[in-house]
Parts: C-alpha cells; sequence; structure tokens
C-alpha cells in the first residue's frame, strides 16, 4: 500500500521495522521504530528534509549532496564488444530514423 501512495514521510512502528522497510520502494523518508520520529530527519539525524511529495517518491529522491555533483558516463567498447552489440545498435538506431548512427557503427567494423 504504501509503495502505492509513495508518501513524503513513511514512519513504520513494528516490533522489527527492518522486515517491513526491505518491502517499501517509494518514500521520501523512511522513520524505523519508536524512538525514531519524523522530527529527528527534518532537524538532526543528518538525512534532508527537502523530500518529493505528491507521490513522487515513486520516482524521485530527497534531495542530498549527490544533487551538486558532476558525474560523467563513460563507456569503452573492443572490437568484439562492438560486434557483438551492433545488431542492437543498427536495430534501434534505424527504428528512429538514424541512419547515421547506424552507420557509424558499420563503418568502425569494416574498417576493423
Amino acid at each position: 500500500m504504501s509503495d502505492r501512495i509513495a508518501p513524503e514521510h513513511l514512519s513504520i512502528q513494528t516490533r522489527d521495522p527492518m522486515i517491513a522497510f526491505d518491502l517499501i520502494h517509494s518514500a521520501g523518508s523512511v522513520f524505523l521504530g519508536p524512538f525514531t520520529p519524523v522530527a529527528a530527519g527534518d532537524y538532526a539525524s543528518g538525512t534532508n528534509h527537502v523530500l518529493p511529495t505528491a507521490g513522487y517518491p515513486s520516482i524521485l529522491s530527497g534531495l542530498d549532496v549527490r544533487h551538486f555533483c558532476k558525474a560523467t558516463s563513460v563507456q569503452r567498447l573492443d572490437e568484439r564488444g562492438l560486434e557483438r552489440l551492433a545488431p542492437t545498435i543498427e536495430g534501434l538506431a534505424n527504428a528512429e530514423g538514424l541512419v547515421e548512427h547506424a552507420r557509424s557503427v558499420r563503418v568502425r567494423l569494416e574498417k576493423g
């Protein structure tokens, strides 16, 4: 039920809250057990108070330091790797009408 609602704050009050927590995938911030009030997360326990609302925890996370860091994705294939991926790349590129993307794979493999 909680994952359908995707609450901003979720307080789990059970004998073993970790069992329930392991089933949760969509909540802005989760508070486990009787000594973890929402106010602790808002003000003192180290988590951020800037959380997604209105069900958005199902697709977004709360604000954290990673939002202020720049990440770069890097890929590196050898010839065999490109050969193995070529049918997928070319098929998708052609389906999208991006024939030059498909050609960029074929040219590399032809030149070896």
